[in-house]
């Protein structure tokens, strides 16, 4: 996604926030159960990268089994297609309503050996984090080769309390919602971290395209959003730190109930 465009057509939640949302607009997108999300991030060398995709097999039966159990409410794994030099190249990830929900299956990875398989083993850098979404809402069903963008937001420390809350009812959750209506789009979810193992500040804006052209359609309907409110870069830019941003683009294969 153009970094710019997304920053300012995020910006028009804090304009319209602080001038025109009107009571029935913050009705229209509610909070949810919050959903926790663990995500695990690996390095893997290039030469492992089939034995990887093998080891995704093998997770799928625990995933799977979670998911029946309603243990889960999502699941699946990523690799990167925008690489950045000693960067990770897959993750795996899976969601549920509670963090007892998700560190079980955790605990149940561990029981089976998987975090010291030779492929896991083979990774040069790795990570874990668990987030929390209170925003979010997809398709039921299960989804191959589809693409994740991942949008990395930093706020300044002089932001308000509740700017993750303004900026998600304002603009975020209405572009999205109606990406996902017209099948653009699987899924999305607004996360922060829940365990935190960078700043806090950071959130992310996270959704699924149903294709590459998927893609194209959430691009054009924020190119529409800044026709819309032309100046309202400004004010996303009082309340996060643009040097902080990052996108990632992946392919997925996920599950959700």
């Amino acid at each position: 996604m153009n970094r710019r465009m997304f920053t300012a057509v995020v910006g028009t939640a804090v304009a319209l926030s602080a001038f025109a949302i009107t009571p029935a607009r913050a009705q229209e997108v509610k909070e949810k159960a919050p959903m926790y999300s663990y995500v695990s991030n690996w390095a893997i060398p290039r030469s492992q990268w089939g034995e990887m995709e093998k080891g995704y097999a093998d997770d799928q039966k625990i995933l799977d089994q979670a998911g029946a159990k309603g243990t889960l409410v999502a699941y699946g794994h990523d690799t990167t297609l925008v690489h950045e030099q000693d960067g990770f190249t897959h993750d795996d990830w899976w969601s549920g309503n509670s963090m007892a929900a998700i560190l079980n299956v955790l605990d149940q990875f561990y029981k089976a050996g998987t975090p010291t398989s030779s492929v896991l083993s083979s990774a040069t850098r790795h990570s874990d984090s668990i987030y929390v979404s209170r925003y979010y809402n997809w398709h039921p069903g299960t989804y191959k080769d589809v693409y994740t963008h991942v949008g990395v937001y930093k706020l300044k420390e002089s932001a308000p309390d509740d700017a993750v809350e303004t900026l998600s009812k304002g603009l975020v959750v209405p572009l999205l919602e109606k990406m996902l209506s017209a099948g653009a789009i699987h899924e999305y979810e607004i996360d922060t971290q829940a365990i935190h193992t960078s700043a806090p500040g950071m959130f992310l804006i996270v959704y699924i395209a149903a294709n590459a052209e998927g893609l194209d359609k959430v691009n054009a309907a924020i190119t529409e959003a800044l026709k819309a409110s032309p100046l309202s870069g400004p004010a996303f830019g009082s309340m996060t730190d643009g040097s902080a941003h990052r996108d990632d683009l992946l392919r997925t294969t996920a599950t959700f109930k």
